[in-house]
């Protein structure tokens, strides 16, 4: 079995060298390379248990989620799983099914566990998050939401709002129904919805007809066909989420409105699963996984107590496929 003492007298360096690289402390680029070179050659694995006995660490990341059911949750994970396997993490990962309560809950309960530190994907922030979050002092970092005080990554969803009312005013729409959710979630249900919004706005002719709904598709495709009925002067359609966009194109089929051709549809997230469906839903494309990973890398640096900048912000790209068209 290899252990530190053979790495060390391969690599010609201290043992405490070898130490420091495995703990990610700092070491020259030289000496790293080599002894990547040899940990990979002689397939070294470290005692992640003992070594985290020794340095009072467990390797261990609390994930908290808010439903199992979400295209942009699963991308996410998919990028903070792959990272923490990189780093040696091992993820804890608890669902709170959008109940705020499960949420606070599960910060107290991961603490207790002796995780390093807590990833949130986060619909909404309130006082009893912030004194949870306080309580147990741990290295905290929130995906989706911006919150003061606290450090975050978040996606530009004001300019994914302003995007899709671009397009949907460069092919001459003027009667518009957006499905948005709960102004909770702000990032969600109020800054997509506000820069849609704004954008809109600049020009007079054009009528926007605001619907909350549910993030649930079944909730989502029951709201759909009560309003499309209401509203058949309606030209272009937009869900504040892919999964409710096409949720909003089955309700449409079921009331024989044909997309694109009476009603253009248009989402958030960019799903690779949705450029399969037919007709492939126009949508702007979320980092999900790149926010994941860089999630676990930021949170890897407050563990070891570097320094970090406070708010990440990823950019996002309209992707414009077959359910929108020029209006006649």
């Amino acid at each position: 079995m290899v252990t530190i003492n053979d790495i060390a007298k391969e690599a010609g360096v201290a043992k405490s060298t070898v130490s420091r690289y495995l703990n990610n402390g700092s070491v020259s680029t030289k000496t790293q390379k080599k002894i990547d070179e040899i940990v990979k050659k002689r397939g070294y694995k470290p005692n992640t248990f003992a070594r985290s006995l020794k340095a009072q660490k467990t390797n261990m990341v609390g994930v908290i989620i808010p439903r199992l059911d979400s295209p942009s949750t699963n991308e996410v994970l998919s990028g903070i799983d792959a990272k923490a396997h990189e780093m040696g993490y091992q993820l804890i990962i608890t669902n709170a099914n959008q109940d705020n309560q499960r949420e606070i809950d599960y910060i107290y309960s991961l603490a207790k566990q002796k995780v390093d530190g807590i990833i949130l994907l986060a619909k909404e922030i309130t006082l009893e998050h912030r004194k949870a979050i306080t309580d147990v002092k741990l290295p905290f970092l929130v995906i989706g939401q911006n919150v003061e005080g606290i450090p975050t990554i978040v996606h530009d969803d004001f300019d994914a709002g302003s995007q899709v009312a671009k397009h949907a005013l460069k092919l001459g729409h003027e009667n518009i129904l957006y499905f948005t959710v709960s102004k909770e979630d702000k990032a969600v249900g109020q800054d997509r919805l506000q820069g849609f919004i704004e954008e809109t706005d600049k020009n007079k002719q054009v009528k926007v007809k605001v619907i909350e709904t549910s993030f649930i598709m079944r909730e989502a495709y029951e709201t759909a066909l009560l309003h499309l009925e209401k509203n058949k002067n309606i030209t272009f359609i937009v869900g504040a989420t892919d999964s409710i966009a096409i949720a909003i194109i089955k309700a449409a089929h079921a009331l024989d409105v044909k997309v694109p051709e009476k009603a253009s549809v248009a989402g958030y997230g960019g799903y690779d699963l949705l450029s399969f469906v037919t007709p492939a839903l126009t949508t702007v494309k979320y980092k999900y996984i790149e926010s994941g990973t860089l999630a676990l890398e930021t949170l890897n640096k407050m563990i070891l107590k570097e320094a970090i900048l406070d708010q990440l912000q990823l950019s996002n790209q309209l992707i414009i496929r077959e359910t929108t068209k020029k209006i006649k």
